[in-house]
């Protein structure tokens, strides 16, 4: 019997979700920076930082799996966005590979609920409207082969991200069968 997890857009603090995975929106050295990086590094404790060092960074369009201290979640998963330089440089297919990376490894883990930020789309430059797009056609495509993932949250900062994710999730709903 097939199985599709439940995808749902929320507005909150992705810190503060009791699920088994969140994501953080990472810089190449994985060790800390700005935005949801920084938050989740911050509210984690100074223990994420050390196993950070251990993994040796992380490329764009990878991922790489810790413990999440002292963080609700269970761990994080780290994945490194492109930056936007106008969409002919395999931004697109480097965001697409984030998320299914991401969803892939929490496949691995035997996780059953994942949370993503909006990868990308802050200091990154992302736009919005086609990281959506492509955030949810990834997970979707990647939680066929992945049937531990139960829930898929898309925890948005910002009111107007949270609306894109909701209007397209919305019509994803309406497409699906």
């Amino acid at each position: 019997m097939f199985f599709m997890a439940r995808m749902l857009a929320i507005k909150g603090d992705i810190t503060e979700l009791a699920v088994d995975a969140i994501v953080n929106a990472a810089n190449t050295s994985l060790l800390g920076g700005s935005g949801v990086d920084g938050a989740i590094h911050r509210a984690a404790g100074p223990d994420l930082v050390h196993e950070c060092r251990l993994l040796g960074g992380c490329k764009v369009g990878d991922a790489k799996i810790t413990k999440a201290y002292r963080l609700p979640a269970k761990f994080i998963i780290h994945t490194v966005g492109p930056v936007w330089r106008g969409g002919n440089y395999h931004e697109p297919q480097q965001l697409a590979f984030c998320y299914k990376k991401c969803v892939y490894l929490a496949g691995r883990h035997n996780l059953r609920s994942i949370a993503f930020p909006s990868i990308s789309t802050g200091i990154y430059r992302f736009p919005i409207e086609i990281a959506v797009r492509i955030a949810l056609s990834s997970v979707q495509e990647e939680i066929t082969k992945t049937p531990s993932i139960e829930e898929v949250i898309f925890c948005c900062f910002s009111d107007f991200d949270f609306q894109v994710y909701q209007q397209a999730l919305n019509n994803e709903n309406e497409i699906m069968p």
